[in-house]
């Protein structure tokens, strides 16, 4: 279970990595709850996490 909704997560999906860290898995549809845009602040800084309207995901800073 994703620990941030409560849909089921496939192993299958996830890198062989991915599997051993399940519990870093954050469903983009939780992000994206409230819009399109992201702001996250890392080491003082501003980036934007845009999902575009065929759901690829942007990173700009």
């Amino acid at each position: 279970m994703n620990i941030l909704s409560s849909q089921p997560v496939s192993a299958r999906n996830l890198p062989q990595s991915g599997i051993a860290e399940i519990n870093k898995l954050i469903d983009s549809d939780v992000l994206f709850r409230h819009g399109d845009v992201v702001i996250i602040l890392h080491k003082g800084e501003q980036y934007a996490l845009r999902r575009t309207r065929n759901g690829k995901l942007i990173l700009n800073k």
